[in-house]
C-alpha cells in the first residue's frame, strides 16, 4: 500500500494575518463553491479574503476588537470569514455547536461572557429571545437577517457590517499584530451546561497543526475537497484552514440530504471524514453491487486489481470505474479520525483507487496528533506524530503485541493552553512534566507510529482483572456487513460478578429480506459473531447479543454517544 513521498509544496503561515495575504495574492483562484438553491456559486481567493478584512474593520468599528465572538450555523463562507476576522482582529472566536437546545447556547455564551454572535438564518428566530435580555450578548450580527429584524443598535447584517468595515479600511484601517499565544478560540467539548469544558486554543496552536498537516498529507493546490463535517469540530475548522494554506478548491455541502448531489457537483478528489461516513460509503458500494448481482464480481475484481498493481499496472480507476462514478469519479483519497477504522475495509478502499489516510486527534490538541504517512501506511496504526507535537506512552506494561501499552500523552505546539475558568480539570489534564493526558490508550511501534486500542473512561475491567478496551472489538464486528452500528459493553451476569461481554448491535436491515422478525436477523448475526469469536482472545470474546429497532444517539461529530448506552 505504500507509495512515494511527493515534496509537499504549501506556504507555510505563522499567523491568520499571513494566510489571509496568501488568498488575497490568489485573486481569482477558486476558494468556494457552495448551492443556492439548485444552483452553485463561487468565491475567489481574493473576494474572500476582502470579505474577511471587511468584517475585522467592521469589528473594530463597532467597538468588538479583541472581545470573544461567538458564530453559529450551517457550513458556509461567511462563517469561515467570520472565523478568521475575529481571530486576526484580535479578538477569541467561540464555535457553537447548532444541534444544541438554544438554552444551552446562551448558557455556555453567558459562561465565557461572549459580547457578540455571528449566526445563520436558521437562527434568526432563535435568536430573537436574547437579544436585549441575555446578560453578555450586546451585539447580534445575522448573516441574512429575516424582514424587519435588523432594528435597533444592537442588531447589524453581515453586509451591513462589511459596508460599515469598507468604509474603516478607506480610512486607513489594517489588521492589527497580535501575539500567537492570546487565547484565540473558546470551544466547548460535548456535555451539558454542567459538565462541558471549554477548551482554550491560541493562533499559534491552530496554524501550527494546520502546518503539520499540510506537511503530512497527499494534498496540493490541485485538489477539490468538500467540507461534510460540522465547522464547530477544531477536526473540521483545521483542515479547512490547512486547506486554504494549501489553496485548495473547496466545496461546501450544506446539509447531509443534499451529500450526494453535492459531491456529484463537486467532484472531490479528496474528503476528509468520520468513521461513520466511511463505514456508511463502504456498506452502499457493496449494497448498490448485491442490488445489480455484481458484488461477486466485485469480489473476483479486487485481487485482480491487486495483483496488476504489484507488476506496475494500475487498473484500479478502470476495473472500478462505477464504484468511483457513484462518489463523482475523481475521488482518490480520505482523510478519516475520530475512531478506528476495520484494516481490511481501508485496504478495499485502496484496491478500488482511494487511498484512506488514519490521523488521530482531540479538541485538546488542536486536534491533530498524528497522521498515517500516505507513502508509508501501516495496517491498523494512526501512524507517527505530526511534526508540531511528540507522542509518548506513560504508565504502561508490556502488551499482547509485544510493546509498553498505556496512556498517550502529548507535548507540543498544538496543546491547549488550558480549560477556561477550571483549575481542577486544568490540574488532572496535565502530568507533572507538562505533558497533555489524551486519556486514550494505545502503543507505539520501534518506528514511533502509534496504534490505538482503548479509551481509559469506557474500559471494561473483567472478575479475573483483566481490562478489555471495547473499540478493539467493535473494530472486528464492524467487518461484519449485517452489522450497520455496534456498541460492546459489559453486563454483569446472574451471579453479580461475571462480567459478559455484550454487543448491542443496529442491524443493516437493507441486507435482510423484506419483512424478516428480529428473532431471524438476530440469528444471523449471532452466527456471524460466533465466527468473529473465533478470531479474537478467548477473554475478549463476545458472550452475549442485544439487537436495537432504531440507530444509536450521536454527537454531531457522528460518533455514537457511548455513555448513553445502558
Amino acid at each position: 500500500m505504500n507509495v512515494k513521498k511527493n515534496p509537499r509544496i504549501f506556504p507555510e503561515v505563522s499567523c491568520f494575518k499571513d494566510l489571509i495575504k496568501i488568498c488575497e495574492d490568489r485573486g481569482d483562484q477558486a476558494a468556494f463553491t457552495y448551492p443556492i438553491g439548485k444552483q452553485y456559486e463561487t468565491l475567489s481567493y481574493g473576494d474572500f479574503a476582502k470579505e474577511i478584512t471587511a468584517i475585522a474593520a467592521g469589528l473594530n468599528a463597532l467597538g468588538l476588537t479583541g472581545k470573544r465572538i461567538a458564530v453559529i450555523g450551517e457550513t458556509s463562507h461567511q462563517w469561515v470569514a467570520s472565523y478568521f476576522a475575529t481571530v486576526a482582529s484580535g479578538g477569541a472566536i467561540i464555535p457553537m455547536d447548532k444541534e444544541l437546545a438554544i438554552e444551552e447556547i446562551e448558557g455556555f455564551l453567558a459562561g465565557v461572557e461572549a459580547e457578540a454572535i455571528f449566526y445563520a438564518p436558521s437562527f434568526n428566530e432563535k435568536i430573537a429571545n436574547a437579544i436585549g435580555k441575555h446578560p453578555s450578548l450586546r451585539v447580534f450580527i445575522p448573516f441574512a437577517p429575516s424582514e424587519g429584524t435588523e432594528n435597533g443598535e444592537n442588531v447589524i447584517a453581515l453586509d451591513t457590517l462589511i459596508e460599515l468595515g469598507k468604509k474603516a479600511l478607506e480610512q486607513g484601517y489594517t489588521l492589527p499584530e497580535r501575539d500567537r499565544n492570546d487565547l484565540a478560540v473558546m470551544l466547548f467539548t460535548s456535555g451539558t451546561t454542567g459538565t462541558s469544558k471549554c477548551v482554550m486554543l491560541c493562533e499559534r496552536n491552530i496554524v501550527a497543526t494546520a502546518n503539520a498537516a499540510c506537511a503530512s498529507v497527499n494534498f496540493s493546490d490541485k485538489d477539490r475537497t468538500l467540507s461534510v463535517l460540522p465547522l464547530h469540530h477544531t477536526y473540521e475548522m483545521t483542515i479547512m484552514v490547512a486547506s486554504l494554506i494549501y489553496g485548495i478548491h473547496i466545496g461546501i455541502n450544506d446539509s447531509l440530504r443534499n451529500l450526494m448531489r453535492n459531491i456529484n457537483e463537486i467532484k472531490p478528489t479528496a474528503l476528509i471524514l468520520v468513521p461513520l461516513f466511511v463505514n456508511t460509503i463502504y456498506k452502499r458500494i457493496w449494497d448498490s453491487a448485491r442490488k445489480k448481482g455484481k458484488d461477486k464480481l466485485l469480489r473476483r475484481m479486487i485481487p485482480v486489481s491487486n495483483a496488476a498493481k504489484k507488476v506496475g499496472l494500475d487498473l484500479r480507476r478502470k476495473l472500478f470505474k462505477s464504484v468511483l462514478s457513484a462518489f463523482g469519479g475523481e475521488l482518490c483519497k480520505i482523510i478519516c479520525g475520530g475512531a478506528p477504522l476495520n484494516p481490511e475495509m481501508v485496504k478495499n478502499f485502496y484496491s478500488f483507487g482511494i487511498q484512506i489516510c488514519e490521523g488521530y486527534g482531540i479538541t485538546e490538541c488542536s486536534p491533530l496528533i498524528s497522521v498515517s504517512p500516505y507513502f508509508a501506511q501501516r495496517r491498523g496504526s494512526v501512524g507517527p506524530a505530526v511534526p508540531c507535537c511528540e507522542a509518548r506512552i506513560a504508565d504502561g506494561a508490556m502488551g499482547e503485541r509485544g510493546f509498553v501499552e498505556g496512556e498517550i500523552q502529548v507535548k507540543g505546539e498544538n496543546v491547549m493552553l488550558g480549560y477556561y475558568n477550571n483549575d481542577e480539570a486544568n490540574a488532572g489534564a496535565f502530568t507533572e512534566d507538562g505533558w497533555y493526558r489524551t486519556g486514550d490508550v494505545g502503543y507505539m511501534d520501534a518506528d514511533g507510529y502509534i496504534y490505538i486500542t482503548g479509551r481509559l473512561k469506557s474500559v471494561i475491567v473483567l472478575e479475573n482483572g483483566k481490562n478489555v478496551f471495547p473499540e478493539e472489538i467493535e473494530e472486528y464486528l464492524e467487518g461484519i456487513e449485517e452489522i450497520a452500528e455496534c456498541v460492546v459493553v459489559g453486563r454483569k451476569g446472574a451471579d453479580g460478578e461475571t462480567v459478559n461481554l455484550t454487543a448491542v448491535v443496529y442491524p443493516n436491515k437493507e441486507l435482510f429480506p423484506e419483512g424478516a422478525t428480529m428473532e431471524e436477523i438476530y440469528a444471523v448475526i449471532d452466527a456471524k459473531i460466533d465466527a468473529t469469536n473465533k478470531k479474537i482472545a478467548s477473554f475478549k470474546k463476545i458472550k452475549a447479543l442485544e439487537l436495537r429497532e432504531v440507530e444509536f444517539e450521536k454527537t454531531t461529530s457522528r460518533k455514537i454517544k457511548r455513555h448513553l448506552v445502558h
